[in-house]
């Protein structure tokens, strides 16, 4: 987390709350701006790191056989919105099919620790995951399925408290619609 500033934050977010008619120093905000320096070096500790790098070393198959498709269903995430600073929470379903290499089934939810801890939109945050997994396992196929619920459209404007946003980012075979229909079907059938 070298490259957060917390005197710099810190100086902002008392600013913010001098700024919103509130006064820092009294008693139950005096602390505010260091918790805040706490929470954005967590929320943003993937700036600057590489995701691929998350993946570890691939393991190779056996030789001369191909492994089925991966997927892994509800990985929890959060990430911030990088419009309103805001918080946004969702799962993360993530299929690969491998080529010749598989790689740790915990590898892939630090794909998207590393991903989602940095200011993002969920469209964008999609593909990147894609890419990193696609890039990182050498994998005939990527999908990627993101159903997240932003607190940008929760708790200001449109005050919608049930929504939520779905994101999908394929590579390779499951550009194909019929591939891509099964592995919607099999992430629809955990949610039952």
């Amino acid at each position: 987390m070298s490259g957060i500033d917390r005197p710099r934050i810190e100086a902002a977010v008392a600013e913010i709350l001098a700024a919103i008619g509130e006064d820092p120093a009294r008693p139950g905000l005096e602390s505010t701006p260091s918790r805040v320096a706490d929470a954005y070096a967590e929320f943003f500790a993937g700036v600057g790191r590489d995701p691929v790098d998350d993946l570890g070393a691939p393991v190779p198959l056996e030789s001369g056989r191909q492994a089925e498709t991966v997927l892994l269903r509800d990985i929890e995430f959060r990430s911030v919105c990088e419009h309103h600073l805001l918080p946004f929470l969702g799962v993360a379903h993530v299929a690969y099919l491998p080529g010749e290499t598989v790689v740790g089934l915990g590898r892939i939810p630090k794909v998207i620790e590393t991903l989602a801890s940095r200011p993002q939109i969920q469209e964008r945050l999609t593909e990147q995951i894609a890419d990193a997994i696609e890039q990182g396992t050498a994998a005939r196929g990527v999908l990627v399925v993101l159903d997240a619920a932003h607190t940008c459209v929760t708790t200001r404007g449109a005050r919608q408290t049930r929504s939520t946003t779905v994101t999908v980012a394929a590579r390779g075979a499951y550009t194909e619609p019929a591939a891509r229909a099964e592995l919607i079907a099999l992430i629809g059938h955990g949610a039952e």
